[in-house]
Parts: C-alpha cells; structure tokens; sequence
C-alpha cells in the first residue's frame, strides 16, 4: 500500500474509531493517542498536512506479512499498521 492509500485508510479509520493500540513499553510517552493527550482529530489534521516525502514502510519485525507504515511529518512520528477494520498504532508521539 503506497502513502495514497495509507493515508486515506488511516484517516478514514480514524474518524469511525476503527483504531486500536499495540501494547508495548513507555505507552506514556511513545504513544500519545492511547493515554488521550492527542484526540484522533488533532491527529487526522497532522496526517493531512503530510505528503509522500514523509511515509515510509517496512515489514514488522515479528509479523513479516504485516507492512508497519511510518510517517515523519511535522514533527511528529507516526507508526502503524492495519489489520481489516482497524489500523493499529505503534508509535504517535513529537
């Protein structure tokens, strides 16, 4: 999936709630949307702002069917992935 269509899909799934968050340690401070110091629409405002230039994609390290997609754009360091529905978020922190 290019950034086209990751952005689209992150950004649709973000305004119906279909998200979901991996576990992993320092969620306090690497994922700032689980604890909810950032809404899904102050999110969706970062993604629009944000072109191919900043996306880049890698298979998971534990799931290589998994793409984890990464978007580095205004500061901000986005990382996820999607399983049908939901995305899920690895990172969402400054």
């Amino acid at each position: 999936m290019g950034f086209k269509a990751a952005k689209a899909a992150l950004i649709n799934a973000l305004k119906n709630g279909n998200y979901q968050h991996a576990e992993r340690g320092s969620i306090d401070v690497k994922n700032l949307l689980a604890i909810g110091r950032v809404t899904a629409e102050e999110l969706i405002e970062v993604i629009k702002r944000c072109d191919g230039t900043q996306h880049s994609c890698s298979k998971h390290h534990q799931v290589k069917e998994l793409d984890v997609h990464l978007i580095k754009c205004n500061e901000w360091y986005v990382r996820f992935f999607f399983i049908t529905p939901d995305v899920w978020f690895i990172s969402v922190h400054q």
